[in-house]
C-alpha cells in the first residue's frame, strides 16, 4: 500500500488519510475518493491531499478483519459487518468466553498491521456481550499477511462455552452462632449466581457442623443432583477439617484445597460419583465476585476444573483489597471470610 501526499490529479480511487472539512465539502477518514470530490478540493484551492492507495495483492481493511474475525470466530459466536477495518463479535449465548492467551498471542505476532483483542479468558459472559474485536491498523494491507494471521491459530479459536441447566445441592452446616437469616440469604445469593445458567438449586439442606451428619447428608442428595455445594458454618482450615473429611467418608476425593484468588482462598474442590463437589469459602455468601464464581461458571459450562487449572489463576486472582488483609483472621466472623 502507497502512503502519503499525491497531487490532486492522482488521487481518485485513492483513500483519504485524513478527515477534511471545507466550505462546500465534508470528507470523512477512509472515504474513497471520487473525481467529483477531486474537483471540489481543487476548487478550494487544494492541490494535493494525503491519501492511501492499493497495490497489488492488497485488500481493503474491512476485507481483512472480515477474514480474520471469521477464522477465529468459533462456537456460538456472531461476527457483525466489518467498518473502518473493525469486526467485532458477540456472545450468542449466555456462558463462558474460551479465549486461550497463548492463541491470541501468536496472532497478535504475526504482524503489527492486524490486532485481535478479547475478554479475558473464561470470562462468563451473556447473549449479546460483546467478547472480541478484530482490528486492522492501516487502510489496506498485503492479502498474505492477512492470510498469515488467519494460520496462526486454529480455526474457531474463539467460542462460547454455553451454560448447561444442572441441578444444584446445596447443603449448609449449622453452629449456635451462625444466624438462620445468614443461611437464608446464602440461599438467594445462590439463586441469583445461578441465574444467568439456568440451572436450580434441587435440594437444600440443613445439618450440624458434624463429620458424620454431613457425610449422611452427601450421600443423601449426591444421586438427585449434577453439582454439590456446601456452605460451612465454620470455614475450611485444613484437609482433615469437617467438610473435606465428610466428602471423603462419603466415597468422595479431594482435588484441591486452597486456591491463589483472593477472596476466595478457602475453596475446596472435589468429586463423588463423578459429579463436582465445592466447599465454599465464606466469601461466596457474598454477591460480589470472588474466585468461588471462576470456578462455579466453568463447571456450570461443563469446562473441567482441575488442580492445575486453579493453581493458574494466582494471575489477576487479586480481586479487591481489603484493609484487613495484614492481619485479616483478627477479625474473622465464626463463619469465615476467606
Amino acid at each position: 500500500m502507497k502512503f502519503g501526499a499525491v497531487p490532486l490529479a492522482e488521487a481518485e480511487g485513492g483513500i483519504l488519510a485524513h478527515s477534511l472539512h471545507m466550505e462546500t465539502l465534508t470528507l470523512k477518514k477512509g472515504d474513497v475518493l471520487t473525481r467529483a470530490h477531486l474537483t471540489a478540493l481543487q476548487a478550494s484551492g487544494l492541490s494535493q491531499i494525503v491519501v492511501a492507495q492499493l497495490e497489488a495483492g492488497d485488500i481493503t481493511e474491512n476485507e481483512a478483519a472480515a477474514r480474520v474475525a471469521r477464522a477465529v470466530g468459533g462456537d456460538n459466536l456472531r461476527r457483525d459487518e466489518a467498518f473502518t477495518g473493525r469486526a467485532n463479535l458477540f456472545a450468542h449465548c449466555n456462558g463462558i468466553l474460551v479465549a486461550e492467551p497463548a492463541l491470541i498471542d501468536a496472532l497478535n505476532a504475526v504482524d503489527e498491521q492486524i490486532t485481535l483483542a478479547t475478554l479475558p479468558h473464561y470470562r462468563a459472559v451473556v447473549e449479546g456481550e460483546m467478547v472480541a474485536t478484530v482490528k486492522v491498523i492501516p487502510f489496506a494491507v498485503p492479502e498474505h499477511i492477512a492470510k498469515q494471521a488467519i494460520g496462526s491459530v486454529p480455526v474457531g479459536a474463539l467460542r462460547v462455552a454455553p451454560y448447561r441447566p444442572k441441578r444444584i445441592a446445596v447443603i449448609s452446616t449449622l453452629l449456635p452462632g451462625l444466624k438462620p437469616s445468614t443461611v437464608e440469604k446464602t440461599l438467594r445469593v445462590m439463586s441469583e449466581r445461578l441465574a444467568p445458567s439456568g440451572a436450580q438449586i434441587v435440594a437444600d439442606e440443613r445439618v450440624p457442623h458434624d463429620t458424620q451428619a454431613l457425610a449422611g447428608a452427601i450421600a443423601q442428595h449426591i444421586d438427585a443432583c449434577d453439582l454439590m455445594i456446601v456452605f460451612g458454618a465454620s470455614a475450611i482450615t485444613d484437609r482433615r477439617d469437617v467438610i473435606p473429611a465428610a466428602l471423603t467418608q462419603a466415597g468422595g476425593t479431594i482435588a484441591q484445597f486452597g486456591m491463589p484468588v483472593d477472596p476466595g482462598n478457602l475453596l475446596l474442590v472435589g468429586e463423588i460419583k463423578g459429579k463436582a463437589f465445592l466447599g465454599a469459602p465464606g466469601c461466596a455468601r457474598s454477591p460480589k465476585e470472588n474466585g468461588f464464581d471462576w470456578v462455579l461458571q466453568r463447571l456450570l459450562a461443563d469446562l473441567p476444573v482441575s488442580a492445575a487449572d486453579i493453581r493458574r489463576m494466582g494471575s489477576g486472582g487479586l480481586l479487591m483489597e481489603i484493609v484487613t488483609r495484614p492481619q485479616p483472621r483478627s477479625g474473622e466472623a465464626s463463619h469465615g471470610e476467606e
